[in-house]
C-alpha cells in the first residue's frame, strides 16, 4: 500500500503511523512489536537512572508498551536501515500552545546524534504547526541530557532547587532532587 499523506504531517503505511523521517531515522507510533527493543533500553539500571522508574522486568515493559501504542505523546525512533526502535521521544500537550519535551534512548546507540536528530525533527514539525513553545526538564545531574538541549538551542530558564523526589530512603524520607527548566521559542528558530 502506498503512503497517504494526512493533515499535520502524519504519513500512514498501512496501520503504521510514520510521523517524520530523518536521513538515518524513522519516527513513528509504537507497535506490539517493539516489546523487545523497548525491553532493552527500559530494564537498563544506567538508561533509566534520571527517570522516575526503576529497571523494568519484561511484565512491565509489555505494560508499558500497551499504553505507549494507546498514546500519540510517545514517539518510537527505529533506525531506517534495520527498522529496530532504538529509543522514544515524549512530545506531551500542555496549556498554551506548549508541549513537554522527553527522550530515552538505548545505551548501545548514545553519543551517534540519534536524540538530537529526532528530537530536531519533532520539534521543527511541531513549530510549523503552530506550537508556541517547548521545555523540558531534566536533572542537573545528567549533563548529556541538558547538553542535548542547549545543542537544540533550548534556554535554561530555571534551576530548581529540591522541587521533587522520585523515591524515599530506608527510613522513609523522601531523597529529593534538583530540576533544570529548559525551553525554546518557535520565534527562537
Amino acid at each position: 500500500m502506498g503512503a497517504i499523506r494526512l493533515d499535520k504531517g502524519m504519513i500512514v503505511m498501512g496501520d503504521r503511523a510514520i510521523l517524520a523521517e530523518t536521513d538515518r531515522l524513522v519516527l513513528r507510533r509504537f507497535q506490539k512489536g517493539d516489546l523487545q527493543d523497548l525491553y532493552e533500553y527500559l530494564s537498563d539500571g544506567k538508561v533509566v537512572e534520571y527517570e522516575p522508574y526503576k529497571p523494568m522486568t519484561i511484565e512491565e515493559t509489555e505494560e508499558n508498551l500497551t499504553w505507549r501504542i494507546g498514546t500519540e505523546e510517545m514517539v518510537a525512533v527505529a533506525l531506517k536501515c534495520s527498522r529496530k526502535m532504538i529509543g522514544n521521544v515524549y512530545m506531551g500537550k500542555r496549556e498554551l500552545e506548549t508541549l513537554e519535551m522527553g527522550y530515552v534512548f538505548n545505551r548501545d546507540y548514545w553519543g551517534k546524534g540519534y536524540a538530537a536528530e529526532s528530537c530536531q525533527a519533532l520539534m521543527q514539525q511541531a513549530f510549523s504547526n503552530g506550537v508556541h513553545r517547548i521545555y523540558a526538564e531534566c536533572d542537573p545531574q545528567n549533563p548529556r541530557s541538558w547538553k542535548l538541549l542547549e545543542t537544540l538551542g533550548f534556554r535554561r530558564e530555571a534551576h530548581l532547587r529540591q522541587n521533587v523526589y522520585f523515591w524515599k530512603d530506608q527510613d522513609g524520607n523522601p531523597i529529593w532532587k534538583d530540576t533544570y527548566i529548559y525551553a525554546k521559542l518557535n520565534a527562537d528558530r
